[in-house]
């Protein structure tokens, strides 16, 4: 599970760069069909990078869970149940911020 570990670990710093940019104002990283309507751009980026931040530590935990023999199983659940909860967050975001999720 080491390869796991680091592929996580890799993805997880992939997440985090691209989080932080977005909640610092970057938000051109997200394609702009997903801005129509948004008006507060400030605040959108904010809570879409704690969206992407919120995948990333669901990516870090199953890396760390994946290092260790006992919770080695519980990974990949452990990973499925972070991305699911990081994109109801992503949604949630969508819909307060441009009325819909496309």
């Amino acid at each position: 599970m080491i390869v796991y570990s680091v592929i996580m670990f890799l993805c997880t710093a992939i997440f985090v760069g691209i989080g932080i940019a977005i909640f610092r104002g970057k938000t051109d990283l997200i394609h702009s069909y997903h801005q129509t309507k948004v008006n507060d751009q400030a605040g959108y980026g904010k809570a879409f990078g704690k969206a992407m931040l919120v995948i990333a530590m669901a990516l870090l935990l199953s890396g760390i869970m994946a290092l260790m023999d006992d919770f080695a199983v519980f990974a990949v659940a452990v990973l499925v149940v972070g991305i699911i909860i990081g994109v109801g967050c992503i949604i949630a975001v969508q819909r307060k911020y441009n009325k819909g999720v496309f």
